[in-house]
Parts: C-alpha cells; structure tokens; sequence
C-alpha cells in the first residue's frame, strides 16, 4: 500500500506539471470580463502569457497544488478503498460512491488549495504583484478574512468534487472492463491511459459549469471591491450579462489539459512500480492494474484534478 500511493503521488505530480499551464489559461478566461476581455480564446491566452510573462507565466500558482498533492492523495486513496470495502462488493453504484466520498473529504484541503492557485494565477507579474508564493498567498488571506476567507468557494468545490469524483471512478471501472485491461495483455498500459484519459474528460464535462461559479467566486474581490453575494447570485448576475456561455467558458483548455494529465499520470504510475518492485511485477504483472485501477486515479480532480 506503501509503494502504491509513493507510486500515486509521483503521478500526481508528474500530471499537474504537464497539465498546469493548461488550468491558467483555464482560470484567466473563466475569470476575464467580457466587457473588456483580454483574450480572444485559449490559444490567443496562451500566446499573450508566453509574450507577457514568459512560459514562466503558465506555472503561476504551481506551488499550491504541488503542496496538496500528497495530503490529498492519501485522503482519496484511503477513503474511496475504505468506502468500497464496506460497501461489502464492488459495483458501478459502489464505484460512484466511493469516489463521491472520496471527492467530498478532500475538499476540506483542495479548497483552500485551488483559491491560493486561482489568486496567484491572476495576480500581475513583477514587483506591483501581492503574494510571494502560496503560503505567503493564504497567510494574507486569513489575516484579512480569517478561516472563512480560507474557504471561500467550499460550497462550490464540494458541487464539483463530489460528483464529479464519483463520474471518473464509474468510468475508469467500466472503461476498464470493457477494454480487457487483465494482467499480461501487452497492450495494458496503453488500454489504462486510454480509460484514465478519457474517464478525466468525462468527469470535467459532469461538473464543468461548477468549476466557472468556483473560480469567480475565488477571485472575487482580488481586483475591485466584490461582486457575487453566493453561488446563486453568481449564477444569476453571469448569466445576465453573458449569457449561459459564460459556463463553458475554458472547456476547450480544460479538455485539452484532461487527457494528458491521466496519460502522464499513468504513465508515471506504471514507471515507478515497475523499478521499485522490478521485472516480474512490470506493467505485465499484478501490481500494475491494481495500482492503474484505484490510487492513479483519484490522483486527479483535479482534474482537479482533473
């Protein structure tokens, strides 16, 4: 259990640093107006961080997830294993709902994370920019707005995480099965980035609009004085002044970003435990699904994750 989440967690980094520039782009545009928006789309995004910032600019706010990471593996891997043990068998429903719980424990340091990534991710460049780092970003926050400030966008992140966690597992498992993934197949990594590929876009589809009301409600108040009231009234007052486009607003970088976060993720997986355990437990072994088919996994959501 040990080597599996070292295992999960390599992955989990290896996928937010492949996956990292893509959620920038993802917040910048979720989070522009559209009275005066600064980027035309996600390429045109891409390109005007690179120019302005340097490529530097894409891995604004990397420290935060980079320091979840390990607490919010070892709460995934431990819960969903523990939830579908005693949900006494393993079932598309069971898989649903260990992973819903899975992604509503992690909340409690996914939150906190997410708003330290968004408020670095749209804070200027230079000297005139507010937080050093992560840390320095949530210390000021809860000097000025105390715990509640730290949680800002809690609500939202459970709205997002629960289900959506729930979606992936009940894709990777029946993806998983229909694709013959046993051991010895000489196509088994392969078939594993494909269904953890394909199960983190699926997930990002199920709770996509979420994720917009939980950015702007994270970023609210860092330029100006605040605007949305709670989740409704920010619901209500983007969906007047633009339409319900707003809520799709960075999907084409987020599913760009989803698949190859899983297939680094995996791949790293596979990697790892077949050094540390060696040739007989490679990625024709044992060790390879077990480890694919649940710690790989919820190491996204994150997807976030995913």
């Amino acid at each position: 259990m040990a080597l599996d989440f070292l295992a999960g967690c390599a992955g989990g980094v290896a996928g937010v640093l492949v996956g990292h520039p893509f959620d920038t782009v993802k917040v910048r545009l979720q989070v522009q107006s559209m009275e005066k928006p600064q980027y035309r789309g996600t390429l045109h995004c891409f390109k005007s961080i690179i120019k302005q910032e340097s490529v530097l600019g894409l891995y604004k706010g990397l420290g935060s997830p980079l320091m979840g990471l390990t607490f919010i593996n070892a709460l995934v891997f431990g819960v969903q294993g523990n939830t579908l043990r005693a949900l006494g068998h393993d079932s598309p429903l069971n898989q649903f709902l260990a992973g819903a719980a899975a992604g509503a424990i992690q909340c409690v340091i996914c939150c906190p994370m997410e708003l330290a990534k968004t408020r670095l991710q749209l804070q200027d460049a230079g000297p005139a920019r507010t937080y050093k780092g992560s840390l320095d970003c949530l210390v000021q926050i809860y000097g000025h707005e105390g715990l509640r400030g730290v949680n800002r966008g809690m609500v939202s992140t459970l709205l997002r995480e629960t289900p959506s966690f729930g979606v992936y597992f009940l894709t990777y498992d029946a993806l998983t099965r229909a694709l013959g993934c046993e051991p010895g197949d000489r196509l088994l990594v392969p078939k594993l980035l494909l269904a953890g590929g394909t199960s983190g876009i699926m997930s990002w589809l199920s709770t996509y609009p979420v994720d917009v009301v939980k950015s702007r409600l994270q970023a609210d108040g860092l330029r100006g004085a605040p605007r949305y009231r709670g989740i409704l009234d920010c619901v209500r007052q983007s969906y007047r002044a633009e339409g319900w486009r707003v809520f799709t607003r960075g999907l084409a970088s987020t599913l760009l970003r989803a698949f190859p976060v899983n297939a680094a993720t995996f791949a790293t997986v596979t990697v790892v435990l077949t050094y540390a355990r060696g040739e007989e437990a490679g990625p024709e072994g044992e060790a390879v699904p077990a480890a694919a088919a649940a710690p790989a996994g919820p190491a996204l959501a994150q997807p976030s994750s995913l």
